[in-house]
């Protein structure tokens, strides 16, 4: 029996090498809580277990689990189909975490499907990959088959009378597709735009069934939390934080990359103990602590916990948990209309706020950035950051991209004048 883990998301991943195979997977104990929760332990039990754990969302938005899966109706109120849909379309800037555990670990994500599937008395399970992640694809199609064949997946699963059929499917390539709405309309075949809610996925989701959708690193909790229980889970975090995160760091830092920490470690820890500190010659100037479509932290609030309170306590958010640095040799105005053009792209053109809107925001950073910029042009900007902020818009594209944008204006307005009374960028 192995020890009880600390780092439970990461402890078989082995960098550079290939994932476990099953018989690996289940030497390291794996699939010991599937063995041990079919058909001997209630699925609302399980429901409530995670519940009792505090396992928060791990897409960005932090929602509780428990609460999210209690809000699906019991099968007797809601016969017929139920799915459980797994949102692997990571497509944000800066954002890499759920690759780790697709390709480092894809049984610990099947295991999870399976624990999660019979909690909600799903009998189908989709997971949705970002059409890029082709490594991903390849691995978590052979980790399937090797379940399937060892009877973990399929009808009457272990003599436990549950039936499950998990498919992966790959998707086209648009960030729009995060959304959840808008990736149940792309599994359906149709054009991948958001839905209105209510009503919510939970009751009205894939082809008009009760629907969970589910983001990676949240699944793949799951098993641990099964295994050792929610004291233990709760236990893992600092900082009055619960748990362990994927938390990433991108820029000039010394060591780029993903490492799993106890969940409020603070962001001055990640970056120097973790990522190396800063390059020789580069200083850290911000951070987006949460991916692109999350507010600068300054340099003088790195000692925050990572966690989604404490962050928000600061004007930001925690997002993915994915950092990306701004070092003081990048120009932030030339910084920040990248991520915009980004934005801008990959709107899905369904309202006319972000459709509109992003296209114009992107050609006006990036006439302030060659030298063509105009005094009124701040002002311009810092009204459509109200006019594409929460609540304007039909989904959460445009305040996601708003973020950065309305937060740069606030800490390097200076930068963005001096850009316009040049007229050119001073790091050119």
């Amino acid at each position: 029996m192995s020890a009880i883990p600390r780092l439970p998301l990461t402890r078989n991943i082995r960098r550079g090498a290939a994932p476990f195979s099953r018989a690996e997977y289940e030497q390291a104990d794996g699939y010991l809580a599937v063995r041990d929760t079919l058909g001997k332990v209630e699925p609302a039990s399980l429901i409530a277990l995670i519940a009792a754990s505090g396992l928060g969302g791990c897409g960005g938005g932090g929602f509780p689990t428990g609460r999210k899966w209690q809000l699906m109706p019991g099968k007797d109120q809601r016969p017929g189909p139920r799915y459980l849909v797994i949102n692997a379309d990571e497509m944000e800037p800066g954002t890499f975490k759920d690759r780790l555990l697709l390709e480092g670990d894809p049984h610990q994500m099947i295991e999870g499907i399976i624990l999660s599937a019979y909690a909600l008395q799903a009998d189908h399970a989709y997971i949705f990959v970002r059409g890029e992640y082709l490594t991903a694809i390849e691995r978590l199609n052979h980790a399937i088959a090797e379940a399937e064949a060892a009877g973990l997946i399929g009808e009457n699963i272990l003599g436990s009378g549950f039936d499950l059929s998990v498919q992966v499917h790959g998707g086209a390539g648009r960030y729009i597709c995060g959304e959840e709405t808008a990736l149940l309309n792309s599994l359906e075949g149709r054009r991948a735009i958001p839905r209105s809610k209510p009503p919510f996925p939970q009751v009205n989701g894939l082809w008009g069934c009760p629907t969970i959708v589910n983001n990676v690193e949240t699944i793949c909790n799951v098993p641990h939390i099964v295994r050792y229980g929610a004291d233990w889970y709760r236990g893992l975090g600092v900082n009055g934080a619960l748990g362990t995160k994927i938390y990433g760091v991108s820029g000039r830092v010394r060591n780029p990359g993903t490492f799993e920490l106890p969940m409020g470690t603070p962001m001055r820890d990640m970056i120097e103990d973790h990522a190396g500190g800063m390059k020789d010659g580069y200083r850290l100037t911000a951070v987006l602590p949460g991916g692109a479509s999350t507010a600068f932290l300054m340099a003088e609030n790195l000692d925050v916990p990572m966690t989604f309170a404490d962050m928000a306590k600061h004007g930001t958010r925690l997002g993915t948990g994915t950092a990306i640095v701004l070092d003081d040799k990048t120009c932030p105005v030339g910084f920040i209309a990248n991520l915009q053009q980004f934005f801008a792209r990959e709107s899905c053109g369904w309202c006319a706020p972000c459709r509109d809107g992003l296209p114009w925001v992107e050609r006006t950073l990036k006439s302030i950035e060659a030298g063509e910029g105009r005094a009124t042009d701040l002002d311009l900007l810092l009204e459509m950051t109200g006019n594409l902020g929460p609540g304007r818009t039909f989904c959460a594209l445009a305040p996601g991209a708003m973020a950065s944008l309305q937060s740069g204006l606030q800490y390097f307005g200076p930068v963005f004048e001096q850009h316009i009374a040049t007229k050119a960028c001073p790091w050119t």
